[in-house]
């Protein structure tokens, strides 16, 4: 699931003032309300909400998305062209014709070859066919 980094504070901390008013005061609830309210609170007086937005980002955002290839080849010449040139390296995510690749050293050790990697739309495609 994802949450809105750019969160507004005074709502948030409105919502905890809200449920912390349904618990006893001193109670265990009562006391991890108020922490966390008094750390958001922090948070923004000392002048650290953008720091820990990304942080709050960061912490939300799956690990798929930052698994992004970095070329986009419309057709499996045009890649292969790329990767004799020297411009894709060894290591490299690519998309060709939609279907992510590798490059990777060949067996022979002299330069390199596109292997096969599903990217994570392809992965969800695999096991979820209907989702298209």
């Amino acid at each position: 699931m994802r949450y809105n980094s750019n969160f507004d504070v005074d709502s948030v901390l409105d919502v905890l003032r809200t449920v912390n008013e349904k618990y006893q005061e001193g109670s265990r609830e009562d006391e991890a309300i108020r922490v966390a309210a008094v750390a958001l609170f922090y948070v923004r007086e000392s002048q650290k909400l953008d720091e820990y937005r990304e942080f709050f980002r960061k912490f939300y955002t799956p690990a798929v998305d930052y698994i992004v290839p970095s070329r986009v080849f419309e057709t499996r010449e045009e890649a292969d062209e790329s990767l004799a040139s020297g411009k894709v390296k060894e290591g490299e995510l690519v998309k060709i014709a939609g279907e992510g690749f590798r490059a990777i050293l060949r067996r022979d050790g002299q330069g390199l070859r596109f292997r096969p990697t599903p990217l994570p739309e392809e992965l969800m495609k695999m096991n979820h066919p209907d989702s298209e």
